[in-house]
Protein backbone atom coordinates (compact mmCIF):
# COMPACT_ATOMS: atom_id res chain seq x y z
CA UNK A 1 0.00 0.00 0.00
CA UNK A 2 1.78 3.57 -0.90
CA UNK A 3 0.94 6.40 0.78
CA UNK A 4 1.69 10.04 -0.59
CA UNK A 5 1.48 12.65 2.44
CA UNK A 6 3.08 12.01 5.65
CA UNK A 7 -0.03 12.75 7.79
CA UNK A 8 -1.95 9.85 5.80
CA UNK A 9 1.16 7.27 6.53
CA UNK A 10 1.05 8.07 10.17
CA UNK A 11 -2.76 7.46 10.30
CA UNK A 12 -1.84 4.25 9.04
CA UNK A 13 0.28 3.48 11.28
CA UNK A 14 -1.68 4.10 13.92
CA UNK A 15 -4.70 2.18 12.17
CA UNK A 16 -2.50 -0.86 12.03
CA UNK A 17 -1.97 -0.53 15.44
CA UNK A 18 -5.45 -0.54 16.29
CA UNK A 19 -5.80 -3.08 13.86
CA UNK A 20 -3.27 -5.72 16.38
CA UNK A 21 -4.40 -4.87 19.09
CA UNK A 22 -8.07 -5.43 18.38
CA UNK A 23 -6.85 -8.88 16.71
CA UNK A 24 -5.06 -9.65 20.05
CA UNK A 25 -1.92 -9.97 18.91
CA UNK A 26 0.54 -8.91 21.57
CA UNK A 27 2.42 -5.81 21.75
CA UNK A 28 6.79 -6.06 23.00
CA UNK A 29 5.36 -4.80 26.30
CA UNK A 30 2.76 -7.29 26.96
CA UNK A 31 2.52 -10.04 28.89
CA UNK A 32 6.69 -9.89 29.89
CA UNK A 33 7.92 -9.76 26.56
CA UNK A 34 11.25 -8.91 25.82
CA UNK A 35 12.05 -5.76 23.73
CA UNK A 36 13.95 -8.53 21.54
CA UNK A 37 10.52 -9.58 20.41
CA UNK A 38 9.71 -6.21 18.66
CA UNK A 39 11.65 -7.20 16.22
CA UNK A 40 9.43 -10.46 14.89
CA UNK A 41 9.22 -10.33 11.37
CA UNK A 42 5.51 -9.89 9.72
CA UNK A 43 4.56 -13.46 8.07
CA UNK A 44 4.50 -12.99 4.77
CA UNK A 45 4.44 -14.69 1.26
CA UNK A 46 7.52 -16.30 0.28
CA UNK A 47 9.18 -14.94 -2.74
CA UNK A 48 7.28 -17.63 -4.94
CA UNK A 49 4.22 -16.62 -3.96
CA UNK A 50 3.57 -19.58 -1.94
CA UNK A 51 2.76 -19.88 1.92
CA UNK A 52 3.07 -23.42 3.40
CA UNK A 53 1.73 -24.42 6.75
CA UNK A 54 2.20 -27.57 8.73
CA UNK A 55 -0.34 -29.00 10.89
CA UNK A 56 0.87 -30.68 14.22
CA UNK A 57 -2.14 -32.62 16.16
CA UNK A 58 -2.49 -34.09 19.19
CA UNK A 59 1.19 -34.75 20.01
CA UNK A 60 0.31 -36.01 23.50
CA UNK A 61 3.64 -35.35 25.17
CA UNK A 62 4.22 -37.01 28.62
CA UNK A 63 2.48 -39.65 28.95
CA UNK A 64 3.44 -42.50 31.48
CA UNK A 65 6.83 -40.60 32.03
CA UNK A 66 7.60 -42.96 34.98
CA UNK A 67 7.86 -46.06 32.60
CA UNK A 68 9.90 -47.03 29.49
CA UNK A 69 6.45 -46.62 27.34
CA UNK A 70 6.07 -43.48 27.69
CA UNK A 71 9.79 -41.82 26.63
CA UNK A 72 9.68 -44.29 23.99
CA UNK A 73 6.25 -42.26 22.72
CA UNK A 74 8.07 -38.90 22.98
CA UNK A 75 11.00 -39.78 21.10
CA UNK A 76 8.75 -41.15 18.31
CA UNK A 77 6.76 -37.84 18.11
CA UNK A 78 10.43 -35.82 17.62
CA UNK A 79 10.89 -38.17 14.63
CA UNK A 80 7.41 -37.72 13.04
CA UNK A 81 8.08 -34.07 13.62
CA UNK A 82 11.88 -34.04 12.18
CA UNK A 83 10.54 -36.12 8.97
CA UNK A 84 7.32 -33.71 8.06
CA UNK A 85 9.51 -30.63 8.55
CA UNK A 86 12.50 -31.99 7.09
CA UNK A 87 10.26 -33.14 4.05
CA UNK A 88 8.27 -30.21 3.35
CA UNK A 89 10.08 -27.11 4.84
CA UNK A 90 7.10 -25.39 5.81
CA UNK A 91 6.87 -21.60 6.28
CA UNK A 92 5.05 -21.99 9.40
CA UNK A 93 3.68 -24.54 11.77
CA UNK A 94 0.33 -24.51 13.53
CA UNK A 95 0.31 -26.92 16.70
CA UNK A 96 -3.55 -27.92 16.42
CA UNK A 97 -4.04 -28.75 20.55
CA UNK A 98 -3.06 -31.66 23.33
CA UNK A 99 0.61 -31.18 23.00
CA UNK A 100 0.80 -32.46 26.31
CA UNK A 101 -1.34 -35.06 28.48
CA UNK A 102 -1.50 -33.24 31.45
CA UNK A 103 -3.90 -35.47 33.31
CA UNK A 104 -0.98 -37.73 33.07
CA UNK A 105 1.84 -35.22 33.94
CA UNK A 106 3.47 -35.19 37.65
CA UNK A 107 5.07 -32.25 37.32
CA UNK A 108 4.68 -28.72 38.89
CA UNK A 109 5.33 -27.34 35.55
CA UNK A 110 4.38 -28.88 31.75
CA UNK A 111 5.96 -26.38 30.09
CA UNK A 112 8.79 -29.00 29.84
CA UNK A 113 6.99 -31.11 27.70
CA UNK A 114 5.39 -28.27 25.70
CA UNK A 115 9.04 -27.13 25.24
CA UNK A 116 10.01 -29.87 23.99
CA UNK A 117 6.93 -30.43 21.65
CA UNK A 118 8.13 -27.02 19.70
CA UNK A 119 11.40 -28.01 19.86
CA UNK A 120 11.72 -29.17 16.31
CA UNK A 121 10.12 -26.54 14.62
CA UNK A 122 11.90 -23.86 16.96
CA UNK A 123 15.51 -26.00 15.56
CA UNK A 124 14.85 -25.39 11.94
CA UNK A 125 14.09 -21.45 12.89
CA UNK A 126 10.56 -21.81 11.65
CA UNK A 127 8.07 -19.68 13.27
CA UNK A 128 5.01 -21.16 15.20
CA UNK A 129 1.52 -21.15 16.41
CA UNK A 130 -0.27 -22.77 19.46
CA UNK A 131 -3.34 -24.02 20.62
CA UNK A 132 -4.96 -25.75 23.49
CA UNK A 133 -6.94 -29.15 23.08
CA UNK A 134 -8.81 -30.30 26.03
CA UNK A 135 -5.85 -32.02 27.73
CA UNK A 136 -3.30 -29.75 27.65
CA UNK A 137 -4.24 -28.52 31.21
CA UNK A 138 -6.69 -31.06 32.54
CA UNK A 139 -6.29 -32.15 35.86
CA UNK A 140 -3.88 -34.87 37.32
CA UNK A 141 -5.33 -38.25 37.30
CA UNK A 142 -4.38 -40.67 39.95
CA UNK A 143 -3.79 -44.06 38.62
CA UNK A 144 -5.86 -46.78 40.00
CA UNK A 145 -2.75 -48.96 39.90
CA UNK A 146 -1.24 -46.71 42.00
CA UNK A 147 -3.20 -47.48 45.02
CA UNK A 148 -2.49 -51.32 44.61
CA UNK A 149 -0.26 -53.36 46.42
CA UNK A 150 2.92 -52.19 44.55
CA UNK A 151 2.11 -48.80 45.22
CA UNK A 152 3.05 -45.46 43.14
CA UNK A 153 5.92 -46.24 41.19
CA UNK A 154 9.49 -44.45 40.96
CA UNK A 155 8.86 -40.94 40.18
CA UNK A 156 11.63 -38.70 38.15
CA UNK A 157 10.48 -35.18 38.52
CA UNK A 158 12.26 -32.59 37.61
CA UNK A 159 12.68 -29.65 40.37
CA UNK A 160 10.54 -26.80 40.17
CA UNK A 161 11.60 -23.05 39.32
CA UNK A 162 13.60 -21.45 41.71
CA UNK A 163 10.24 -19.36 42.63
CA UNK A 164 8.74 -22.79 44.00
CA UNK A 165 9.45 -23.66 47.36
CA UNK A 166 8.54 -26.37 50.08
CA UNK A 167 6.05 -28.88 49.26
CA UNK A 168 6.02 -27.71 45.21
CA UNK A 169 8.94 -29.08 45.10
CA UNK A 170 9.90 -32.12 42.38
CA UNK A 171 6.48 -33.73 41.60
CA UNK A 172 3.30 -31.78 42.69
CA UNK A 173 0.54 -32.88 40.79
CA UNK A 174 -1.31 -29.62 40.19
CA UNK A 175 -0.74 -29.19 36.78
CA UNK A 176 -0.19 -25.74 34.71
CA UNK A 177 -2.95 -23.42 33.79
CA UNK A 178 -3.17 -22.47 30.31
CA UNK A 179 -2.00 -19.11 30.66
CA UNK A 180 0.72 -20.26 32.70
CA UNK A 181 1.38 -22.49 29.33
CA UNK A 182 1.10 -19.98 26.32
CA UNK A 183 3.18 -17.23 29.03
CA UNK A 184 6.09 -19.06 29.29
CA UNK A 185 5.95 -20.27 25.65
CA UNK A 186 6.00 -17.09 24.64
CA UNK A 187 8.39 -15.15 26.78
CA UNK A 188 11.39 -17.37 25.92
CA UNK A 189 10.47 -18.16 21.96
CA UNK A 190 11.43 -15.08 19.38
CA UNK A 191 9.60 -17.48 16.67
CA UNK A 192 6.40 -18.09 19.16
CA UNK A 193 3.43 -16.18 17.46
CA UNK A 194 1.04 -17.48 19.79
CA UNK A 195 -0.82 -15.20 22.52
CA UNK A 196 -2.86 -15.54 25.66
CA UNK A 197 -5.77 -13.34 23.35
CA UNK A 198 -7.92 -10.99 24.98
CA UNK A 199 -8.54 -11.60 29.14
CA UNK A 200 -12.54 -10.97 28.18
CA UNK A 201 -12.62 -14.42 26.59
CA UNK A 202 -10.76 -16.19 29.46
CA UNK A 203 -11.09 -18.59 30.74
CA UNK A 204 -10.19 -19.57 26.91
CA UNK A 205 -7.35 -18.53 26.00
CA UNK A 206 -6.11 -19.22 22.40
CA UNK A 207 -8.37 -16.25 20.55
CA UNK A 208 -6.15 -14.14 18.46
CA UNK A 209 -5.63 -13.41 14.50
CA UNK A 210 -2.40 -13.64 12.50
CA UNK A 211 -2.11 -11.62 9.50
CA UNK A 212 0.03 -13.14 6.40
CA UNK A 213 1.67 -10.16 4.05
CA UNK A 214 1.24 -10.13 0.49
CA UNK A 215 4.87 -11.29 -1.65
CA UNK A 216 5.20 -7.79 -2.74
CA UNK A 217 3.82 -5.02 -0.49
CA UNK A 218 3.22 -4.90 3.39
CA UNK A 219 -1.03 -5.49 2.44
CA UNK A 220 -2.69 -8.52 4.58
CA UNK A 221 -2.99 -11.63 1.99
CA UNK A 222 -4.13 -14.20 4.35
CA UNK A 223 -5.64 -13.98 8.09
CA UNK A 224 -5.25 -16.56 10.15
CA UNK A 225 -7.87 -17.12 12.97
CA UNK A 226 -6.66 -19.03 16.37
CA UNK A 227 -9.48 -19.95 18.62
CA UNK A 228 -9.88 -22.13 22.18
CA UNK A 229 -12.26 -24.66 22.39
CA UNK A 230 -11.90 -25.54 25.50
CA UNK A 231 -12.01 -28.81 27.17
CA UNK A 232 -9.51 -29.80 29.88
CA UNK A 233 -10.01 -27.39 32.88
CA UNK A 234 -13.21 -26.34 31.38
CA UNK A 235 -16.37 -27.26 29.19
CA UNK A 236 -15.23 -28.29 25.61
CA UNK A 237 -17.00 -25.38 23.62
CA UNK A 238 -16.81 -22.36 21.75
CA UNK A 239 -18.65 -19.91 23.72
CA UNK A 240 -20.96 -17.08 22.92
CA UNK A 241 -18.43 -14.39 23.43
CA UNK A 242 -16.09 -16.20 21.17
CA UNK A 243 -18.21 -16.11 18.58
CA UNK A 244 -18.50 -11.95 18.82
CA UNK A 245 -14.95 -11.49 19.53
CA UNK A 246 -14.38 -12.96 16.07
CA UNK A 247 -17.37 -11.42 14.34
CA UNK A 248 -16.16 -8.27 15.29
CA UNK A 249 -12.11 -9.21 14.44
CA UNK A 250 -12.90 -10.27 11.12
CA UNK A 251 -15.18 -7.52 10.63
CA UNK A 252 -12.76 -4.85 11.39
CA UNK A 253 -9.53 -6.34 9.70
CA UNK A 254 -11.53 -7.73 6.69
CA UNK A 255 -14.56 -5.42 5.91
CA UNK A 256 -15.41 -6.14 2.91
CA UNK A 257 -14.54 -9.93 2.84
CA UNK A 258 -11.66 -9.12 0.51
CA UNK A 259 -8.87 -11.20 1.85
CA UNK A 260 -9.05 -15.17 2.64
CA UNK A 261 -9.30 -16.66 5.86
CA UNK A 262 -8.56 -19.87 7.33
CA UNK A 263 -9.24 -20.63 10.97
CA UNK A 264 -7.61 -23.59 13.48
CA UNK A 265 -9.27 -25.03 16.61
CA UNK A 266 -8.87 -28.17 18.43
CA UNK A 267 -11.90 -29.81 18.79
CA UNK A 268 -14.65 -30.34 15.83
CA UNK A 269 -17.68 -28.57 16.15
CA UNK A 270 -21.38 -30.57 15.41
CA UNK A 271 -21.21 -29.34 11.68
CA UNK A 272 -18.22 -31.85 11.52
CA UNK A 273 -21.15 -34.99 12.75
CA UNK A 274 -23.55 -33.35 9.92
CA UNK A 275 -21.07 -33.69 6.81
CA UNK A 276 -18.75 -37.15 8.57
CA UNK A 277 -18.68 -40.11 6.20
CA UNK A 278 -20.17 -42.68 8.28
CA UNK A 279 -17.46 -43.86 10.72
CA UNK A 280 -15.49 -47.16 9.37
CA UNK A 281 -16.98 -46.72 5.90
CA UNK A 282 -14.70 -45.42 2.67
CA UNK A 283 -14.41 -42.15 2.83
CA UNK A 284 -16.02 -40.71 -0.99
CA UNK A 285 -16.46 -37.83 -2.90
CA UNK A 286 -16.60 -34.88 -2.22
CA UNK A 287 -14.78 -36.16 1.21
CA UNK A 288 -11.09 -36.95 0.66
CA UNK A 289 -8.97 -38.22 3.29
CA UNK A 290 -7.66 -41.93 4.10
CA UNK A 291 -8.59 -42.79 7.99
CA UNK A 292 -12.41 -42.92 8.71
CA UNK A 293 -11.99 -45.13 11.48
CA UNK A 294 -14.16 -43.56 14.29
CA UNK A 295 -17.29 -41.30 14.66
CA UNK A 296 -16.96 -37.38 15.27
CA UNK A 297 -16.46 -36.25 18.66
CA UNK A 298 -17.92 -32.55 18.59
CA UNK A 299 -17.49 -30.47 21.52
CA UNK A 300 -20.73 -29.93 24.31
CA UNK A 301 -22.35 -27.43 22.41
CA UNK A 302 -22.99 -24.99 19.60
CA UNK A 303 -22.93 -21.85 20.21
CA UNK A 304 -23.25 -20.04 16.61
CA UNK A 305 -19.62 -20.54 15.01
CA UNK A 306 -20.38 -22.07 12.51
CA UNK A 307 -23.69 -19.60 11.61
CA UNK A 308 -20.70 -16.53 11.56
CA UNK A 309 -18.56 -18.81 9.26
CA UNK A 310 -20.91 -20.19 6.93
CA UNK A 311 -22.19 -16.35 6.45
CA UNK A 312 -18.12 -15.03 5.11
CA UNK A 313 -17.43 -15.86 1.59
CA UNK A 314 -13.70 -15.34 2.89
CA UNK A 315 -13.44 -17.87 5.06
CA UNK A 316 -12.13 -21.01 3.36
CA UNK A 317 -11.57 -24.16 5.59
CA UNK A 318 -11.63 -25.15 9.01
CA UNK A 319 -8.56 -27.08 10.50
CA UNK A 320 -9.19 -29.08 14.36
CA UNK A 321 -7.67 -32.39 15.75
CA UNK A 322 -8.94 -34.03 18.47
CA UNK A 323 -10.02 -37.29 16.20
CA UNK A 324 -6.86 -39.46 16.15
CA UNK A 325 -8.71 -42.03 13.88
CA UNK A 326 -9.55 -38.93 11.81
CA UNK A 327 -8.05 -37.31 8.47
CA UNK A 328 -10.82 -36.36 5.96
CA UNK A 329 -11.92 -32.94 4.62
CA UNK A 330 -15.38 -32.63 3.72
CA UNK A 331 -17.02 -29.35 2.13
CA UNK A 332 -19.64 -27.83 4.27
CA UNK A 333 -21.93 -24.79 2.60
CA UNK A 334 -19.33 -22.83 1.03
CA UNK A 335 -16.48 -23.87 2.98
CA UNK A 336 -14.50 -26.99 3.90
CA UNK A 337 -14.25 -28.87 7.30
CA UNK A 338 -11.00 -30.63 7.70
CA UNK A 339 -9.33 -33.01 10.29
CA UNK A 340 -5.36 -32.86 11.01
CA UNK A 341 -3.47 -36.11 10.99
CA UNK A 342 -2.41 -37.71 14.61
CA UNK A 343 1.17 -36.82 14.76
CA UNK A 344 2.51 -37.71 17.49
CA UNK A 345 2.76 -41.54 19.36
CA UNK A 346 1.22 -40.67 22.57
CA UNK A 347 -3.05 -40.77 22.80
CA UNK A 348 -4.97 -43.07 21.39
CA UNK A 349 -4.91 -45.22 18.26
CA UNK A 350 -1.55 -47.00 16.53
CA UNK A 351 -3.01 -45.39 13.19
CA UNK A 352 0.42 -44.21 11.54
CA UNK A 353 1.79 -40.94 11.71
CA UNK A 354 1.75 -37.66 10.05
CA UNK A 355 0.74 -34.18 9.51
CA UNK A 356 -1.32 -31.93 6.94
CA UNK A 357 0.63 -29.92 4.84
CA UNK A 358 -1.76 -26.48 3.91
CA UNK A 359 -0.37 -24.58 0.42
CA UNK A 360 -1.77 -21.26 -0.26
CA UNK A 361 -0.99 -19.37 -3.33
CA UNK A 362 -1.00 -15.78 -3.27
CA UNK A 363 -1.70 -15.27 -7.35
CA UNK A 364 -4.06 -16.78 -8.50
CA UNK A 365 -5.28 -17.71 -5.06
CA UNK A 366 -5.74 -21.06 -4.18
CA UNK A 367 -5.18 -23.08 -1.02
CA UNK A 368 -4.43 -27.15 -1.89
CA UNK A 369 -4.14 -29.65 1.17
CA UNK A 370 -2.53 -33.17 1.72
CA UNK A 371 -1.19 -35.47 4.31
CA UNK A 372 2.58 -36.16 4.57
CA UNK A 373 3.50 -39.34 6.36
CA UNK A 374 6.24 -40.30 8.85
CA UNK A 375 7.30 -42.97 6.41
CA UNK A 376 7.82 -39.86 4.01
CA UNK A 377 4.74 -40.78 1.39
CA UNK A 378 2.23 -38.15 0.27
CA UNK A 379 -1.60 -38.89 0.17
CA UNK A 380 -5.05 -37.77 0.34
CA UNK A 381 -4.57 -34.59 -2.01
CA UNK A 382 -7.64 -31.82 -2.08
CA UNK A 383 -8.26 -28.55 -3.10
CA UNK A 384 -9.99 -26.23 -0.95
Amino acid sequence: MRWWHSLVAAGALLAAALALSAAGLRSPTEHGQHSADALRPPLRFASAGVFKVALFADLHYGEDAWTDWGPAQDAGSDRVMAAVLDAEKPDFVVYLGDLVTANNLPIPNASLYWDRAISPTRGRGIPWATVFGNHDDMPFEWPPEWFSPAGVPPLCCPPASSSVSGDDQGCSFRGTPRIDLVADEISKNRLSYSTNGPKDLWPSVSNYVLQVLSRTQDDPALLLYFLDSGGGSYTEVISSAQVKWFQSQSQFLNPNGRIPELIFWHIPSTAYVKVAPKAKSEIRKPCVGSINKEDVAPQEAEWGIMDALAKRPSLKAVFVGHNHGLDWCCPHEKLWLCFARHTGYGGYGNWPKGARIIEITEKQFSIVSWIRMENGTKHSDVTL
